[in-house]
């Protein structure tokens, strides 16, 4: 059995042009948490995500992956082909995986009746509103069956009543043997985790003090 764990050694990060992030960042993540990664704007949530997906080096400290291949990310933004059904968009994954188209699509309207969105499925990308298309990402993610699923403030665009529903489900998501790591301010996406990283804790002291 694959075991999949992040560990995260004393990380610290900082651009050129600014202060430290935040520093001596420690945690491990194992299969089956999600973890909520909190702080106010611009304490480097994201940034930390970008670092977990590999596409920014971190200043100081290590990443260390153990059993992950598959990394995908739900950005704040959603993206999509705008001629092409919501179904589309979920289906696409499943048959990069070698399923057949009926069972493909089974699936994909399994995984975004997980989002209460079964009822968009034959409507274009581009007529979508836009938190219809923020829970289609997440759907499309959860069809792409990741080791690690990165989440960008995946509320942002929700309604109240909406965004308790998608806070429950991505609680959850990491039964199905994944690591999810959600960027957020949402107190029910908080709460709905296993774990919580505030990196406000990990502010450096020099900001703080500034502050």
């Amino acid at each position: 059995m694959t075991v999949r764990r992040i560990q995260i050694n004393d990380l610290a990060h900082k651009f050129p042009t600014t202060d430290l992030l935040f520093e001596h960042l420690n945690f491990t993540a194992d299969q089956g948490q999600t973890v909520a990664v909190c702080g106010p704007s611009g304490s480097g949530k994201s940034t930390l995500l970008s670092i977990l997906a590999g596409w920014e080096q971190p200043y100081a400290g290590k990443v260390e992956k153990q059993g992950i291949q598959r990394i995908r990310w739900v950005f704040q933004n959603p993206y999509g082909v705008s001629g092409r059904t919501a179904l589309d968009h979920v289906v696409f994954p499943l048959l990069a995986q070698g399923m057949m188209r009926c069972e493909a699509e089974s699936k994909a309207v399994e995984a975004m009746s997980l989002f209460d969105l079964e009822y968009a499925a034959q409507r274009r990308f581009s007529e979508l509103s836009g938190g219809e298309a923020q829970r289609l990402m997440l759907a499309r993610a959860v069809c792409s069956q990741p080791d690690l699923l990165l989440v960008d403030e995946p509320t942002a665009q929700l309604d109240m009543r909406t965004a308790h529903t998608v806070s429950r489900v991505l609680g959850h998501l990491a039964g199905q043997g994944m690591i999810v790591m959600i960027a957020t301010h949402d107190p029910s996406t908080r709460d709905a985790c296993s774990r919580v990283i505030d990196l406000s804790v990990y502010e450096p002291l020099q900001r703080r003090e500034q502050s």
